[in-house]
Order: structure tokens, then C-alpha cells, then sequence
């Protein structure tokens, strides 16, 4: 249902992509979108992984306790080894990227290592690596990509609307679709992201065989992100739905425009998982 449920988002946010191009040019307008889109994707879908990690300034990992703890994740969950980084940031994060597992990357803060246990560290590896057997990674950053490049065409929009009243639109919904697009791109991208979270974490749970794990982790990274800022991400929010927690201080409508679905939320259905018949743990326990 999950997998349904992104592909008719994604769906709906290449339609919205097509129609802001419509509203420029036209038809011609609406082929240029889509080969613009088709060349921004190709550029995300080979470099993502390399464009991310030097936003964040990441390294690959040198600690050989980490990286045999990712090794035995990654066995138990029937994947290649990934690569394995770390980000020298206070705030306790973590994300995964790459096309796909045999190009999978997952990258932990130097403030995640300080502050959670051996085995919520395991917890939250084995979450990012859920990501990756389901390919999210991927799909978060087309969603992304496409999010942020409806989010131009509506500027190109709001300067460039002939188009727009030749095909019988007024200048002032050029001027509502120019607000609009954007938000609803957001929307839609965020909901994808809430989506593939719940999932990575069922996910992960089975894979390190301690629901409570990943849950004792959550909420101390939630906590922590609250009153620790992450310079980068604020830098760059089109990245914030790739981290466990949001890194973000929202507003007060953070909830509505969250990237990520509420971690207490989260925490209840792990702990929820974890009343059941539990999968034998690993060799890390």
C-alpha cells in the first residue's frame, strides 16, 4: 500500500511539474518541463550521493568497531556492504544515500556517536539500511529534485506568464499557481517522506531484531535536534527529509510542513512491534 501510495504522489508531482510548464509556454512549454525534468533526475539519479555528502562535509568512516557493526546490519538484511561516513556535527543525525544498495552510502554525526548506546546505534543503522533495501534513497531524491525544480518554473512563471494568457489564464492566477505550485510540491514531497519513514523503521526493527533499540535512539536524537542545530542543513533545507529526525527548529507550522511524521508517533508503533514475537537478534547484541 505504502509503494502504491508514493507512486501515485510521485505521479502527481511530475503532473504539477507538467502543468506550471504548460503554464509558461503551452504544449512546447510542457516538453520542455518534461526534458528537464528527465536531465535533472538523470544528474540527481548518478551524483546525489556524492553532491550530499560533500554538502555535509562527510568522511569516510576510519573506525573499525563501526564499520564491522554496519557489516553485520547490512548481512542480516541481505545487502552489500555500504559505505560507511561520519559528519562532524554535534547534532545526533543520520541519513543514507545512493541509487541504489550496490552504491549505498550511510552517514552518521559525530554527535549520534557521543550520545546513544552500541545498540541504539545499531538501531538507527539498521533503519538507514531499510532505506536502502527499499531503495528510498532513490526516491527521495527524485521527489526532491522535482520539488525544487517546480518550485523555479513557478518563479519563471510569475515573470514569464504570456504563455499563461494565451492559454486562458488570467494574470492573477498565474500569480495563485506561482504561490501555490511550490507549496503543494512541498506537500506532496513531505508526505512521500513520511511515508518511506514509517516503513524504514518497521524495516529496521526486523533487521536489528530490537524494535525498543531504534525507539530509545528516536527519542534521544529527537530531543537533542530540538536544542542542537545543524548549520549545514539549515543551509540547505531541500535535505532535511533525508535524515532519521528532522535537523530543522520548526515553526509553528512545523507539523503541517514536517518532513518526517511525529516521532512520538513513531516510538508507539515500535514499541507497539516489540509487544509482538520479536526476531532473533544478531551477533551485535
Amino acid at each position: 500500500m505504502n509503494t502504491l501510495r508514493t507512486g501515485l504522489l510521485m505521479a502527481a508531482l511530475t503532473a504539477l511539474f507538467l502543468f506550471v510548464g504548460f503554464l509558461i509556454g503551452g504544449g512546447a512549454g510542457m516538453a520542455i518541463a518534461f526534458l528537464f525534468a528527465a536531465g535533472t533526475n538523470l544528474f540527481a539519479y548518478w551524483n546525489s550521493d556524492r553532491v550530499l555528502l560533500s554538502m555535509y562535509g562527510a568522511r569516510e568512516a576510519s573506525d573499525a568497531d563501526l564499520q564491522h557493526l554496519v557489516h553485520q546490519l547490512a548481512d542480516q538484511a541481505g545487502l552489500p556492504m555500504p559505505r560507511v561516513y561520519i559528519v562532524q556535527n554535534d547534532q545526533p543525525n543520520a541519513f543514507a544515500t545512493g541509487r541504489n544498495p550496490e552504491h549505498a552510502a550511510v552517514c552518521v554525526t559525530s554527535g549520534l556517536l557521543a550520545r546513544v548506546s552500541r545498540e541504539e546505534l545499531a538501531g538507527v543503522l539498521a533503519h538507514e539500511l531499510g532505506h536502502v533495501k527499499h531503495r528510498d534513497t532513490l526516491t527521495m531524491t527524485i521527489t526532491a529534485t522535482i520539488a525544487g525544480a517546480v518550485s523555479m518554473l513557478a518563479n519563471f512563471a510569475l515573470f514569464f506568464g504570456g504563455g499563461a494568457r494565451r492559454n486562458g489564464l488570467g494574470i492573477l492566477s498565474v500569480l495563485l499557481v506561482s504561490i501555490l505550485a511550490p507549496i503543494a510540491a512541498m506537500l506532496v514531497q513531505m508526505a512521500i517522506s513520511r511515508s518511506r519513514e514509517f516503513e524504514a523503521d518497521r524495516e529496521g526493527a526486523e533487521i536489528s531484531g530490537r524494535p525498543l533499540w531504534l525507539a530509545s535512539a528516536l527519542q534521544k536524537i529527537d530531543r537533542a535536534a530540538e536544542v542542537i542545530p545543524n548549520a549545514e542543513a539549515q543551509a540547505n533545507p531541500a535535505t532535511a527529509h533525508m535524515f532519521i529526525v528532522n535537523p530543522l527548529h520548526g515553526g509553528g507550522l512545523s507539523g503541517l510542513f514536517s518532513s518526517h511524521p511525529s516521532t512520538g508517533e513513531r516510538i508507539a508503533r515500535l514499541r507497539a512491534m516489540a509487544g509482538q514475537p520479536t526476531p532473533q537478534a544478531g551477533p551485535w547484541a
